[in-house]
């Protein structure tokens, strides 16, 4: 190990900029994983906050009876997809509108009676708040003959979920691009490095030196590179988020694990990468 380790240092010395240009092209491939994930994160956020107010909302018949009542929310209740089912008398909702809406509190008095219909508030639990879930819990609900009318937000349900989608999708696209050209990178570092020491390799294979012994100073010079990356990208991604912090956004960290990860997957990229050039070129020697 200390011969490969020195062997390693020794390499960064001669070529230090290709070892830059490994280190930012794999810093950068990571920080724009590490950007995107940070906006899906808050977007992921900002959906969840959304998702807890999801609700199918039923407006029932002045003639639903309270046989009928019960036995909806009985059987609504049983639903697997199903939080809870709220009943929200003809007197809450007025109340709840005249709170929502004060500009209004004028015309709500002055009526002589309440226009608005009671409804079952269908909450969904955590996890089946999705629009597929959703429409068909509400397609359940539709089927009571005593319900006028059914409201879930169909619309922009399915927006949301889009732009979690495309946003997970970009930087998969844009983080997969950067790490190509990290690889193409640190594999011409590596074949340069064993170019310039092909001589060396051929005394070493001839007195018996193992592949492994042959190729570990290249694999720590790719995992120093990768460490390096990781650690890089770390950086720019705190130092965005800081700077949007900064600002009038209000922005969420993203969890310690998902720092780590990003540094050990820096590391492994960097890894892999000499791996798979080392023994392709050795292989050449």
């Amino acid at each position: 190990m200390p011969y490969a380790l020195r062997e390693a240092f020794s390499a960064i010395r001669r070529t230090p900029l290709l070892t830059l240009l490994s280190v930012f092209a794999i810093a950068f491939a990571l920080f724009v994983i590490g950007l995107f994930g940070l906006t899906a994160f808050n977007i992921r956020r900002a959906i969840e906050q959304v998702e807890e107010k999801v609700e199918v909302i039923a407006y029932l018949s002045d003639a639903t009876t309270d046989a009928q009542l019960k036995q909806a929310q009985r059987e609504l209740a049983a639903i697997p997809e199903v939080q809870t089912v709220q009943y929200v008398t003809k007197t809450e909702a007025l109340a709840t509108a005249m709170a929502e809406m004060e500009e209004f509190r004028d015309v709500y008095n002055d009526l002589e009676q309440n226009p608005l219909p009671a409804s079952l508030d269908v909450r969904m639990k955590p996890g089946n708040r999705g629009p597929a879930q959703v429409e068909r819990v509400a397609k359940r609900v539709q089927a009571y003959p005593f319900i006028e009318d059914v409201r879930f937000g169909r619309d922009w349900l399915a927006a949301i979920f889009t732009i979690r989608r495309i946003a997970a999708g970009v930087a998969m696209v844009i983080g997969g691009a950067f790490a190509i050209v990290a690889a193409i990178v640190i594999a011409t570092a590596v074949r340069i490095t064993v170019f310039a020491r092909r001589e060396e390799i051929s005394i070493m294979r001839l007195v018996g030196a193992t592949d492994g012994f042959v190729q570990s100073p290249f694999l720590l010079e790719g995992i120093a590179s990768g460490l390096m990356g990781g650690l890089l990208a770390a950086g720019l991604t705190y130092g965005t988020y800081r700077l949007l912090s900064d600002t009038t956004f209000r922005v969420a960290w993203i969890p310690g694990e998902w720092i780590v990860m990003t540094i050990l997957g820096g590391t492994l990229f960097g890894l892999l990468s000499s791996l798979f050039a080392v023994r392709r070129h050795l292989s050449q020697v």
